[in-house]
């Protein structure tokens, strides 16, 4: 039986191929798309990259300021390395951020400082810098059964104590601690200790202008002022000196007051022990005491003496 044969309109071509082109186009829109998409996530990463390397270089820009030396601005020569890295640690340190709020932070830290005054703070494009006046030890309160020693200054300051052996600081004994002994930064105003500071100051300056070599200072081991304005006994020296070989200086009045009590100028007493202390070299010679408050007709002023 013969197989029939199928003929298919010219229609129905012109539909069949219609519908094979839009396979095709689809299939060529897909490609598109799929092209489009693989573009889009390179875009993406791409921009992902280059939002990272801004961030980290944004993060570098904000990242902690650079940082400064402390520079302390006219340190005294008697100024020791322990008193200074002292100052140091009270500021916060040897090295700082150089921002704005370091000038501030650094004051403040150092107002708590009685060894400094007039604090003045300097922020620069590398450093910070600490300008202040530096309070000297004259003296020292030694009350041993507080287990408390303290420093004052020529303005009667008080400082918190710190090994100072290179300076001839002198003990000032007997002062009446009816209210005890201010907190450092603060004024001990009290008169005994004023004219025990107020006769070792006087030493300082003789020292300087005569024995700037050997400091007679430096054989002094305390002042002795319990008997101040012959609180204790009238008919007694009210100030009383003692060498560090022990030897007793008696001195008499409190400085500018001899005149009240018939006593040799100041000026001659500094002279007598000047004296004294350029014949011998020292302040014992093997004799007890030097009384320097009887008045002489004549004696012979120190700066002569050293002159000859």
């Amino acid at each position: 039986m013969a197989r029939k044969t199928q003929k298919i309109s010219f229609a129905e071509r012109i539909h069949s191929w219609r519908n094979s082109r839009a396979r095709r186009s689809r299939a060529r829109d897909w490609n598109w798309v799929a092209i489009l998409k693989v573009v889009a996530v390179i875009g993406f990463l791409a921009a992902s990259g280059a939002f990272l390397r801004y961030a980290e270089a944004y993060v570098k820009t904000i990242s902690p300021a650079e940082e400064g030396s402390l520079i302390l601005v006219g340190v005294p020569n008697w100024a020791d390395c322990n008193l200074t890295a002292r100052v140091a640690d009270v500021a916060g340190g040897r090295q700082f951020p150089l921002t704005e709020e370091t000038a501030f932070v650094v004051a403040r830290n150092l107002a708590s400082m009685a060894w400094l005054a007039d604090v003045d703070v300097q922020v620069t494009h590398n450093a910070v810098r600490v300008n202040a006046r530096w309070r000297k030890p004259v003296a020292l309160i030694d009350i041993p059964e507080d287990h408390l020693k303290r420093y004052v200054d020529a303005d009667l300051v008080v400082l918190d104590y710190l090994p100072m052996p290179h300076l001839p600081i002198v003990e000032i004994k007997g002062v009446a601690l009816f209210k005890g002994v201010p907190l450092p930064g603060q004024v001990f105003d009290q008169p005994d200790l004023a004219a025990g500071v107020a006769l070792t100051l006087l030493l300082h300056r003789m020292d300087a202008e005569l024995t700037p070599k050997n400091p007679l200072l430096e054989h002094i081991a305390s002042i002795d002022v319990r008997n101040y304005n012959g609180r204790k006994n009238t008919r007694e020296s009210h100030i009383v000196l003692r060498s560090k070989d022990n030897t007793q200086i008696i001195w008499g009045a409190e400085v500018g007051e001899w005149t009240k009590h018939g006593e040799a100028k100041d000026d001659q007493k500094l002279a007598k022990l000047y004296t004294y202390y350029r014949d011998y070299g020292s302040l014992s010679a093997g004799a007890k005491y030097i009384n320097l408050r009887d008045p002489q007709d004549k004696v012979p002023q120190p700066t002569e003496k050293y002159r000859n």
